[in-house]
């Protein structure tokens, strides 16, 4: 079953030094994460260089927790030193959505229900049509309206159409102030709900919408239970930004995002909008016969790899039976047998040498690929 109505194009970023990520409409399905530390305290630098490497990686957008004034001067500082679209999470104070538009945020994610009454509301909202600044509607099913939480479970009432009143409640709000440079997200921990809230919504209005499952999990099951509702969605047509919420690591969320794409874009090959460029890695889970530690090197070079803007398959194989045999169509592989190491191109060993030498050698392949 596919969407109905496509949604309409949003520009978030696009000013200053921002560069313009564009998300809705025949727009690729973005990928972005959220910022795992405390922005108080941070140092810029350093926070600098980890936002290039998730760019590197995929990353499309970064959302950052504004808890208070001093975190948004931070979160302002950084906006100013990095290209990529920065969004600031606020909850219950108008003023910090006010002070984070001073800098160039590009886009802010509010829940209205919380914010405040409607002139801190009309507040944020004017100040970002003047800046052409972008909001995200973030509804959760543990932060819904007291009237809204009450009903739940009467009279067939369900989480999922809980959800969508919510969200069309503030999509409302943001109507009657004329503003419709506007995102949603309807996010709850429970996959059915998660799927069936966006697909009723779909229906109803054309803005982008930001899916995934929120609270999933620490990486196996986060894993499972974002690709389960981000995999049905995507397949009818729904979901222009994608977040895999996990109790990991960004780049383990980043990752994931871009590996659930490849997915669904596997299912569905047509769609360019979930076309994800860069290495296809395929490692076998390691048994044993295994002659090479395929954990480890993946874990050392899994940042590398999914930094590479390349269209190309990497191999990693455990043994002589997964190696060469079965990965015979990677532009690029390795393996172990004994005190070797074997490295191959398209099925064909092009070098043995001793463990020590195996990265050394893997990188000059790699870089020629």
């Amino acid at each position: 079953m596919k969407q109905e109505i496509k949604s309409k194009v949003v520009k978030i970023g696009g000013f200053s030094h921002v560069r313009p990520v564009y998300i809705g409409g025949d727009n690729p399905v973005a990928v972005q994460t959220m910022y795992k530390d405390q922005l108080t305290g941070s140092n810029i630098d350093e926070a600098v260089k980890k936002i290039q490497t998730l760019e590197k990686m995929g990353c499309s957008l970064l959302r950052f927790a504004v808890p208070c004034i001093k975190s948004a001067e931070t979160l302002g500082a950084l906006s100013q030193n990095t290209p990529m679209p920065l969004c600031a999470d606020i909850h219950f104070d108008y003023k910090i959505a006010l002070r984070c538009m001073d800098f160039p945020i590009a886009k802010i994610r509010i829940n209205p229900g919380n914010i405040g009454g409607r002139d801190k509301v009309r507040a944020v909202i004017e100040k970002a049509a003047s800046g052409g600044i972008p909001i995200r509607i973030g509804v959760n099913a543990g932060s819904l309206p007291p009237d809204l939480q009450k009903k739940l479970g009467t009279d067939g009432f369900s989480l999922s159409q809980a959800l969508v009143l919510a969200a069309q409640r503030e999509i409302g709000i943001f109507n009657e102030f004329g503003f419709s440079d506007i995102l949603v997200s309807m996010k709850a921990s429970t996959i059915a709900d998660t799927i069936d809230a966006n697909r009723i919504l779909s229906r109803q209005t054309d803005a982008p919408l930001h899916i995934g499952v929120t609270e999933a999990g620490p990486i196996a099951a986060g894993v499972a239970r974002n690709s389960a509702a981000i995999l049905t969605l995507l397949g009818m047509g729904i979901g222009d930004t994608v977040r895999v919420s996990l109790s990991d690591t960004m780049e383990s969320e980043v990752i994931a995002g871009r590996e659930i794409l490849k997915a669904a874009s596997d299912l569905a090959p047509d769609n360019k909008r979930l076309k994800v460029k860069g290495i296809n890695i395929i490692s076998c889970p390691r048994c044993g016969r295994s002659g090479f530690d395929t954990h480890g090197f993946t874990e050392r070079w899994m940042q590398r790899l999914y930094s590479i803007d390349k269209d190309a398959t990497v191999a990693v194989m455990g043994c002589e039976v997964n190696g060469p045999g079965e990965a015979r169509h990677a532009d690029l592989g390795i393996t172990g047998a004994g005190d070797k190491v074997l490295i191959f191109k398209n099925g064909k060993i092009i070098k043995t040498i001793s463990a020590s030498e195996a990265d050394k050698a893997f990188e000059e392949e790699l870089e020629q690929i």
